[in-house]
């Protein structure tokens, strides 16, 4: 009989090792989907060089690259539920819409996958953390200024957005119309908003609307790559250079051409490559559950050292960086 109390002992004693195992476990694979606005998108495409990178320091991680072929709130949520039933471990997404995606990603997370948004937000509901390519007062102004100084800071101007839904670029736009009633813009007039969907073809044609229906217009603020890369093209084949001025948010690569070609000045961006490195590591923060994971603490992302998440969740990184004729092919072999 104490033979038998002692088995049953060491046999219940045996089972809560390995139950206090399986919780202290770390996955041994991880799956981290990147899903980006759409494909085909330079931007998106050096973010996930960046993914890539982290995932090869970090040496357990996959990532699962993705997103629709046009930038669309419908063909994110196709994607995610293939994802949920693939069973990843982590979802890091630039949203087309910040609402419509909640549902899908609360269902994603409500299967324990950790969602995380870069770039392009997710309402708060809807991920764990949003990390931001830097602060959006810093982008608004210096789009605002980037066009001043094109202008000398008198004349029309007008914006060439991406989607009327994107989170990213209406909080930027809003930035602007807030800068422009300052008085030392006070000489500058925002006299259209357009939209071109983060697709070339649109993006250029509002590019050309703009340009035609406002004689007067003195320069296109784009703060979207596509946008910025459509609307150079556009000044350039209206023989507009020199008389309306680019600028916005674009890549090296395909800006030094309209650098050159004297339909841009100057433009602005963060590096892609650390925007999607840093978020591969703050996903992984979050799948390894580490302690300061969480609004108010922080995540370790490499390279790009610790990130403070703050009391909404979400985190930044740094100030845009000017490319102009001076830096712009230098930076055109990088991203």
């Amino acid at each position: 009989m104490k033979l038998k109390k002692i088995v049953m002992a060491a046999v219940a004693a045996g089972l809560l090792v390995a139950i206090a195992g399986c919780k202290e476990k770390e996955p041994d694979h991880i799956r981290i989907a990147m899903v980006v606005k759409n494909l085909g998108n330079g931007f998106f495409d050096a973010a996930h060089n960046g993914a890539n990178d982290a995932a090869r320091e970090l040496k357990n991680v996959e990532i699962i690259y993705t997103g629709p072929t046009t930038p669309s709130a419908e063909g994110q949520i196709e994607i995610i539920n293939s994802l949920i039933s693939q069973k990843v471990n982590a979802i890091v997404i630039s949203a087309n819409d910040p609402n419509a995606l909640v549902p899908i990603t609360k269902k994603a997370m409500g299967r324990g996958i950790k969602v995380i948004s870069f770039d392009s937000g997710l309402a708060p509901e809807g991920r764990l953390m949003q990390l931001n390519p830097s602060n959006a007062d810093l982008i608004g102004t210096k789009q605002v200024q980037m066009a001043a100084d094109a202008i000398g800071g008198e004349g029309e101007i007008a914006i060439l957005s991406a989607s009327a839904q994107a989170t990213n670029q209406n909080i930027w736009i809003g930035v602007m119309k807030k800068v422009l009633q300052q008085p030392e813009y006070s000489k500058m007039k925002l006299v259209a908003t357009v939209y071109g969907d983060d697709q070339s073809d649109k993006s250029y044609r509002e590019a050309i609307g703009l340009l035609r229906s406002n004689p007067h217009l003195k320069a296109i603020i784009a703060p979207t790559t596509v946008g910025i890369n459509a609307a150079s093209k556009a000044v350039v084949d209206e023989h507009l250079v020199g008389k309306v001025f680019v600028t916005g948010l674009g890549l090296p690569s395909e800006m030094a051409g309209h650098v050159k070609s004297g339909a841009v000045r100057e433009f602005a961006i963060w590096n892609p490559i650390d925007l999607g490195y840093a978020a591969t590591y703050a996903a992984y923060e979050f799948v390894q559950k580490r302690p300061t994971a969480h609004p108010g603490g922080s995540i370790s992302a490499g390279r790009m050292g610790a990130i403070a998440i703050d009391a909404n969740g979400e985190g930044a990184m740094a100030p845009p960086f000017t490319y102009d004729k001076s830096n712009v092919d230098k930076f055109a072999k990088i991203f």
